[in-house]
């Protein structure tokens, strides 16, 4: 069984694992640890079984929300859970108050882009040399109407269990 809720601290080590099995410059395991102190912080773990196999980081400010980071565990790509951690974490930033939602991509990263475009995110701007580790370009991408993505794609909550009582 699927489910997704909210991180706790028991939880950030299989983050972090996560984390640097994903990125080029992972996040650390303390700054992982201190999102669970940031107050406009909420991040997300889809669990498999029990086993932590994805997770989501966002900020939550007013009437817009920020993917910080989405990763799921390499052994577990490939099955569309990467469209259910997004599904469930724009719930959760709706249930805050979020009306958009915003993030940075890797201009290669073609997988996560089309992802991000069949969720309705559109390319609003370019972030010149974002990434410090190879030079490349971010792309800003922007979905302004949340309660529309989520409506329209509410088949993808049939595939998880959220945990919003956590939230």
């Amino acid at each position: 069984m699927i489910t997704v809720r909210t991180m706790k601290k028991a939880d950030v080590k299989s983050v972090y694992e996560i984390e640097v099995l994903s990125f080029r410059t992972p996040w650390s395991l303390h700054s992982l640890a201190g999102e669970l102190k940031n107050s406009v912080a909420h991040y997300t773990v889809m669990e498999q079984d029990g086993t932590i196999i994805g997770y989501c980081g966002m900020w939550v400010l007013f009437e817009e929300a920020h993917i910080t980071n989405i990763a799921i565990h390499p052994d577990h790509r490939g099955h569309g859970y990467g469209k259910q951690l997004l599904h469930a974490s724009m719930r959760v930033a709706a249930s805050f108050g979020a009306e958009m939602m915003t993030l940075e991509v890797r201009e290669t990263n073609a997988v996560a882009q089309k992802m991000y475009d069949e969720m309705d995110f559109l390319q609003q701007g370019r972030r010149k040399r974002y990434y410090t580790d190879t030079g490349e370009d971010a792309l800003l991408l922007w979905n302004r109407n949340l309660s529309h993505t989520i409506e329209n794609n509410a088949c993808l909550a049939q595939a998880y269990l959220l945990q919003l009582e956590t939230f």
